[in-house]
């Protein structure tokens, strides 16, 4: 939740910012601002809206330039969105200035004692409240700007990733973190402050992730200096050399991030298998488990703990567990695992699944399953993220960057990655022949492919999108392996076209939701010929009795279900429990296709955000 960009050097600051809050837009865009130093004033511009707001704002102002600038774009926590609320936040004296990601939980309580002390608020911000704090500790101990931010940050509670600036030391700024993420870019002579790599990435290469409880001093012309927070002690930090490119964060030609990233899925299933999938010699290799076997086969259960999109892979991954590997598998929302006492073992190996690595509840949920003693995987997208140094072991999914707030190729990788894992397992403990084992090996090897044929079926999407775009309801349905991917394609038309939109397992409808069924009513049915095809077939009857409006995704060549659905949508054939890699895909396109002709704003839809890092 919100981006923060920041940059000291020699280039005009103005145009760096600007550019880096676009590349951040998707972690919020409910108000924007930027703060720049010309050497001598401090100056601010900030709007409710989006980054381009921003840019007609500040451009009204001919002397808006400095080599040293911070810029915020929002997801609103504290305070409605509005141009008060946006950040930057400047403290009372006007001397310092704050862009801030994350909640301050105690902000109340600090807000009272600085208005005692005369402190006045103009914002209903818990940011506002902090960098109060941090001039209030700076006056009264007449110390640092460094060193007032640690004191301050030791006194609050919650989240944060916060850049602070002093005009009256403009040569620096003071950044820290705790649950949400920091990156400082290390250049020639210059450095970039952002929450993740994208907005810097044609200017270097090189970066420090900053862990939890740390702060940096990045000072022109002087080595960085990163601290802990509780006690001061220097930290050697690790500079890190970058994979992403310039080319993975632009659109490429496409209208919108979120189709691009549709169209990638065949290239980047292939990334995600490829090295550790050799299906002609039936091998799977993957370093994370490899040296983990033995806590794997030994687990007496598997949790797995996510949220959103994640959340729907892993319940694909349950199924895949339980029937290749024979191991109990239990998928929790990670939201709720950590506020129910969960009983947890240490015989348990606990999977978290995340996109960006940076999910809040993901990672509290992880802190709690080794406090316990459980043995922690993580599965996620961007390297050298929280989860992936927090869990004891992982995979990376190796989907590139994720611009796209409604997630898409992250989840096709993600259950990628859980399939390869189910089969090392089941060939590790005997639980699956080996002929079965290799006719899956040589089925995943040929999924990219199978992919690219599923995605012919955007015209069809569209066609069908016309007609249902007005639906203020739909519902979708599916069986086994394919109740999880009912309920991601009910979570994406939610989340970009902002149709109410229901997954159920098929079964389910019978026992209240088909009181809904009338004429108007869209139900999309999952219906592919490999598993539960005759149940499916029966529940499309009930629908069908009922003058619903039938959008099945089959297998090609399927006449059964063509004859009683209203619209169908072909797939290629695969085994059952690789088929949510392709079903999935027609579900995606026809979301895209209703929120484009709703006039939604696809890449970024409202109240939500890319990267969930505060509860």
């Amino acid at each position: 939740m919100c981006g923060i960009v920041g940059y000291i050097g020699k280039r005009d600051a103005y145009s760096i910012v600007i550019k880096g809050l676009k590349r951040l837009e998707y972690r919020g865009y409910d108000s924007a601002g930027i703060m720049l130093h010309d050497g001598k004033e401090l100056k601010v511009s900030k709007t409710k809206g989006k980054v381009t707001d921003l840019e007609e704002v500040s451009q009204k102002d001919n002397n808006f330039f400095g080599s040293i600038g911070m810029g915020h774009t929002r997801w609103a926590t504290h305070g409605v969105p509005n141009d008060v609320n946006s950040h930057p936040h400047l403290s009372n004296s006007g001397n310092l200035a704050i862009i801030h990601n994350g909640i301050i939980e105690n902000y109340e309580p600090l807000k009272k004692e600085l208005i005692k002390r005369g402190y006045v608020f103009h914002s209903d911000t818990d940011t506002e409240v902090l960098i109060n704090l941090i001039e209030d500790v700076q006056k009264k101990e007449n110390i640092k700007l460094g060193k007032a931010v640690q004191i301050a940050l030791n006194q609050v509670v919650g989240a944060y990733a916060i850049a602070v600036f002093d005009k009256n030391k403009p040569d620096e700024i003071i950044v820290a973190r705790l649950g949400s993420p920091l990156a400082i870019g290390i250049g020639d002579g210059e450095f970039f402050v952002a929450s993740d790599a994208s907005p810097f990435i044609e200017y270097t290469s090189n970066a420090i992730y900053l862990e939890d409880e740390e702060m940096a001093i990045v000072r022109l012309h002087k080595p960085i200096k990163v601290r802990k927070i509780k006690d001061d002690s220097l930290v050697d930090p690790y500079v890190q050399e970058l994979k992403m490119n310039l080319e993975q964060i632009e659109k490429g030609g496409y209208d919108h991030f979120m189709m691009k990233e549709i169209y990638e899925q065949p290239n980047v299933i292939k990334d995600t298998y490829r090295g550790r999938l050799l299906a002609n010699k039936g091998i799977i290799q993957m370093a994370g488990v490899e040296d983990n076997l033995e806590k794997f086969l030994n687990a007496e259960r598997i949790i797995i703990v996510a949220c959103g999109t994640s959340w729907h892979a892993g319940l694909v991954a349950e199924y895949i567990f339980e029937e290749f590997a024979r191991i109990p598998v239990e998928v929790e929302y990670a939201s709720e695992f950590r506020y129910r006492n969960p009983i947890i073992n240490k015989k348990d190996v606990v999977v978290a699944i995340s996109q960006s690595g940076e999910t809040a509840d993901t990672l509290a949920a992880i802190k709690l399953a080794k406090e316990n003693g459980a043995f922690v995987f993580g599965v996620c997208n961007v390297v050298g993220s929280s989860i992936s140094r927090e869990t004891d072991a992982g995979a990376y999914t190796h989907a590139g960057p994720e611009i796209g707030v409604a997630s898409t190729k992250a989840f096709t990788t993600q259950i990628t990655v859980l399939t390869l894992i189910a089969l090392r397992l089941a060939k590790a403990k005997g639980t699956m022949s080996n002929s079965d084992f290799h006719r899956y090996l040589l089925e995943l090897e040929m999924i990219p492919e199978k992919v690219e044929e599923a995605l012919e079926t955007n015209e069809i999407a569209k066609k069908i999108a016309n007609i249902y775009k007005d639906s203020p309801n739909c519902l979708y349905l599916g069986r086994g392996y394919n109740f999880p991917v009912a309920l991601e394609g009910a979570l994406k038309l939610k989340e970009i076209s902002y149709i109410h939109a229901e997954g159920y397992p098929a079964a389910e409808m019978k026992h209240g939701p088909i009181a809904l069924i009338d004429e108007s009513m869209p139900v999309v049915v999952i219906a592919p010929k490999m598993g539960h095809y005759d149940k499916v077939v029966s529940n499309i009857q009930e629908i069908k009795s009922r003058s619903g409006k039938i959008i099945a995704v089959v297998t090609k060549g399927d006449t059964q279900v063509r004859d009683l659905a209203d619209h169908v949508i072909e797939i290629p054939e695969t085994s059952d429990a690789l088929s949510p890699l392709l079903t999935t895909i027609p579900l995606q396109l026809l979301s895209y296709h209703i929120a484009v002709m709703r006039g939604c704003n696809v890449d970024q839809p409202r109240n939500l955000a890319k990267s969930v890092t505060v509860e």
